[in-house]
């Protein structure tokens, strides 16, 4: 089997059950955005030391994986066993890891700015990237109904990757970037 098609050549592709939609079509967006994200979080890892961090993030870029699927697929083809990819305990993981790194850093009491270390940079990345995504689901939820546990698991993830670029900076002894308020 080649890994090219040529079915896509002009600007159409096809979603799960075989309706073709074009390349611009916002779900086409939502889940290039999730593969992207899930992209960044495999480079992010690469610099990533702690187990429990790697552990979850390779859980993380299944439920991702799922998310996509999810978003790939046409609404009426799905049987509802197939629509059911994340329930409450995959939010609770992101809430309970939030809470968990959350509770060995300084309290924030500046903006901060995206750097400090590279493993901050990169997870700074991912939590721009996830709120992109929630963007892009959001679009779509405007016209055809999107599971709340993914809306919800999408808004936990970008706040996972906010503290855990806190705690990289904590781990690395790097100083987080305050903002300062500058008038041009």
């Amino acid at each position: 089997m080649k890994i090219y098609t040529k079915t896509g050549d002009k600007g159409q592709t096809s979603l799960v059950g075989g309706v073709r939609i074009s390349k611009t079509h916002p779900r086409l967006e939502a889940y290039g955005t999730i593969d992207e994200l899930n992209s960044f979080i495999g480079l992010l890892v690469e610099e990533l030391t702690e187990l429990r961090d790697l552990e979850v993030l390779d859980t993380i870029q299944s439920l991702l994986f799922s998310v996509g699927s999810y978003l790939a697929t046409y609404p009426a083809m799905s049987g509802e066993k197939d629509r059911s990819c994340l329930d409450a305990n995959d939010i609770l993981l992101l809430e309970n890891e939030i809470d968990r790194m959350d509770a060995i850093l300084p309290r924030l009491k500046n903006f901060i700015l995206p750097g400090g270390c590279k493993s901050a940079a990169l997870s700074h990345i991912c939590r721009t990237i996830a709120r992109r995504s929630e963007r892009n689901i959001y679009h779509i939820n405007e016209s055809e109904e999107i599971e709340d546990n993914i809306l919800i698991f999408i808004n936990r993830l970008s706040d996972y990757f906010f503290i855990l670029a806190r705690k990289e900076c904590l781990l690395h002894h790097k100083d987080e970037k305050k903002w300062q308020r500058t008038c041009i």
